[in-house]
């Protein structure tokens, strides 16, 4: 029995030191940690199962210390070789680190103990030691340093605060070149000494945010130490730091940014002003008044009230931009702009269509008596004298006025409204005002029909030409006459130039009509020519848009060579007020012109604005005196002053002067007696079609 005993104590002895090996080996496994040791009598060595698996061996391998130092990498070999001789001579242990070569090429990163065994007469015996592989914590080690010197050396600031009192716990380099402080004055402040808009409440209401949502991006300034000041962009993440709740803050410079925020946001608002307002009299435009008006009609509709839109035209104003130059009807319109402010309340909008339209929205109004008033108004204001540099300017306006909801509550309709009783305006003898009524629709009915008439006009070329005599003041004999444009109308019959001529102009139909005339006329004269006739000269009106066209020399040329037309039966008249608008390019153009020995008169004269040191150098051969000055003579004292002094000024520029209405033998005397040596005018003849002055040439009688 006691044997029994004895097996079964044996028995429980083993498996409890099974128990404990498998143990061992499993916490060697977990830990990466290996045993040995080496007798120093036999020079055997005894490795635990996770030593073969760390130097990569098989365990059928018989281990040995030579087998040990095979796997260390050369650079390592001599230190290790030292210290296993420092083991063998001391009681302590004795720990390195160093690398070594697993299955022929993978590197690993070792951690080594070892301590010699002695006997009682202390004799070394044995070393026994552990290897700990720790490549991976090297390598954390690592990325951890290299964190650490990234987050050190970063030109961006990161700072650690405790997330009670927000004082610092970290800063980094970073943080100290941006505030200009060092870590040491740093580490005794808080945010607040840094941050001048933060104040305990927003700092309460940052701290809960931060809890909240675990992060949170936040702008603010960064005061410095010499007390300048900047943007940063903040990124805030709650941690735990050394043991206590904190946050983590990276800061961004983002001044340039905030900058460039600031200025295109400048940018922005500019090219939006510029987008909604006229650059002339910054005035909103077109797009800028559509929106305006849009708002007018939404918000009276609401409010039931009225409101009246104003559509301006500047008379006489195309006579100052075309005779002193655009920069002169520049200022004008700029007067003009401020002039019209003043008429209106700051409810109100005014704007500039473009050219010399302007609108106004006069906002509630209780009846159309009120929008009278602010339009005569604008009237009186609008004809004061403008003065620009030398010049003291007239212009007058007329203004069409449709009221909402009255005429319409359309905006299309309340604008198109406006603009015809403008035009009717215009009609009733410019600088008043008028309403729009029914009525009015057919008066701007009748221009749509006008101008698509006229177009057709064109194609079917309609045109007749009237041709008015000029006669010698000497001879009383024809010497020439003037072309003058009619419309045979195929329903309407015989529409005078007033009618259509206005609207020719402005949609750009006045080229073409010039040049049927011109085509008619040239034709007319060489018909009288080849029956034994003397016409003279024909003069025909040449305007500058028509001149300024690139082919019009060539069709000038064209046209005399195809109907035989001699270049010195023929005078161009072009406005005094067009050739001054660019007198450079018109000396050049003109002078091009009597190359071929066609003659030019300046028409209107008197009218426009001429400078004498251009008029000299101007190629002209003929003045021709306004009906204007010749209408109140003998009169009008001043109109007699003015005419003398052109005459005067003529003969003094060596050119031929011809007075054009002329009514009276009284006029036609006066003009006589100063020297005008030839007159055109209802006191010799209207103007009449080719057959009445075929006969009049036949026997050159008046």
């Amino acid at each position: 029995m006691p044997i029994d005993i004895h097996n079964d104590d044996l028995k429980t002895a083993l498996n409890e030191l099974k128990a404990r090996e498998d143990t061992l080996i499993q916490l060697e496994s977990i830990s990466k940690l290996g045993s040995w040791e080496i007798d120093l009598s036999t020079g055997k060595a005894v490795w635990s199962k996770q030593s073969y698996i760390i130097y990569g061996e098989s365990e059928d391998v018989q281990p040995s210390l030579e087998l040990f130092l095979s796997h260390i990498v050369p650079q390592d070999l001599q230190e290790i070789k030292g210290k296993i001789n420092q083991v063998l001579t001391t009681k302590e242990v004795i720990s390195d680190k160093c690398k070594i070569i697993r299955n022929g090429s993978e590197i690993r990163e070792l951690y080594i103990s070892a301590q010699t065994v002695f006997d009682k007469n202390d004799k070394p015996i044995k070393i026994i030691g552990t290897t700990q592989d720790i490549t991976e914590q090297v390598a954390l080690k690592r990325h951890t340093q290299e964190l650490s010197n990234v987050i050190e050396t970063s030109s961006n600031e990161i700072y650690i605060i405790d997330s009670e009192n927000f004082h610092y716990l970290y800063v980094n380099q970073g943080a100290c070149d941006a505030l200009g402080y060092t870590k040491e004055e740093l580490m005794q402040m808080d945010i607040y000494d840094i941050n001048p808009e933060l104040s305990k409440e927003n700092a309460e209401s940052l701290r809960n945010s931060i809890t909240e949502k675990e992060k949170t991006l936040n702008r603010t300034i960064h005061k410095k130490k010499d007390g300048s000041t900047y943007y940063v962009q903040s990124f805030i993440h709650p941690i735990r730091y050394n043991n206590q709740d904190a946050f983590v803050i990276f800061d961004i410079d983002i001044s340039k940014q905030i900058e460039d925020e600031i200025r295109l946001h400048e940018q922005s608002q500019l090219l939006n002003y510029q987008a909604n307002h006229d650059s002339l009299t910054k005035l909103p435009n077109r797009s800028l008044f559509q929106d305006r008006l849009e708002q007018s009609i939404a918000s009276s509709k609401r409010n039931k009230e009225k409101f009246a839109l104003f559509f301006i035209d500047l008379d006489q104003f195309k006579k100052i931009n075309d005779s002193l130059g655009h920069h002169i009807g520049d200022e004008v319109l700029i007067e003009s702009a401020a002039r019209l402010s003043k008429t209106i309340r700051n409810e109100d909008t005014l704007a500039r269509l473009g050219g010399d339209e302007f609108t106004i929205i006069l906002k509630n109004i209780s009846n159309p008596k009120d929008a009278a008033i602010v339009a005569q108004k604008i009237i009186d204001q609008i004809k004061l004298p403008i003065v620009v540099g030398t010049h003291q300017l007239y212009i007058s306006s007329s203004i069409g006025i449709s009221i909402y909801p009255d005429d319409s509550q359309a905006k299309e309709n309340l604008l198109k409204y406006a603009d015809t009783a403008m035009y009717k305006a215009k009609e009733e003898g410019r600088d008043n005002y008028q309403f729009y009524s029914s009525e009015m629709t057919a008066f701007a009915f009748e221009r749509v029909v006008m101008e698509n008439s006229l177009r057709v006009a064109v194609k079917e070329k309609q045109f007749i030409v009237y041709f008015q005599p000029q006669y010698s003041t000497a001879t009383d004999k024809i010497i020439g006459m003037e072309a003058l444009v009619r419309w045979q109308h195929p329903q309407l019959g015989l529409v005078p130039p007033g009618k259509f001529i206005p609207i020719a102009e402005e949609n750009g139909l006045i080229i073409q009509i010039d040049t049927i005339v011109m085509e008619k006329a040239m034709e007319q004269f060489v018909i009288w020519y080849k029956k034994g006739l003397n016409p003279g000269v024909l003069a025909l009106n040449l305007s500058m848009k028509q001149l300024n066209e690139k082919d019009f020399l060539h069709k000038l040329v064209d046209t005399m060579e195809k109907l035989d037309f001699n270049p010195l039966w023929l005078e161009l008249e072009v406005t005094e007020g067009q050739v001054m608008n660019n007198p450079e390019l018109s000396i050049q153009k003109l002078h091009t012109i009597t190359e071929l020995g066609i003659e030019i008169a300046i028409d209107d004269f008197g009218t426009g604005y001429s400078s004498l040191s251009y008029l000299k150098k101007l190629p002209l051969d003929k003045l021709k005196i306004d009906q204007s000055f010749i209408r109140d003579i003998p009169d009008d004292e001043d109109d007699l002053a003015i005419t003398k002094a052109i005459i005067a000024l003529g003969k003094s520029l060596n050119l031929k002067l011809i007075a054009e209405g002329v009514e009276t033998e009284a006029q036609k005397e006066f003009l006589v007696q100063n020297g005008c040596e030839q007159i055109q005018g209802y006191l010799y003849s209207r103007p009449i079609p080719a057959e009445e002055i075929e006969k009049m040439l036949e026997t050159n009688e008046i």
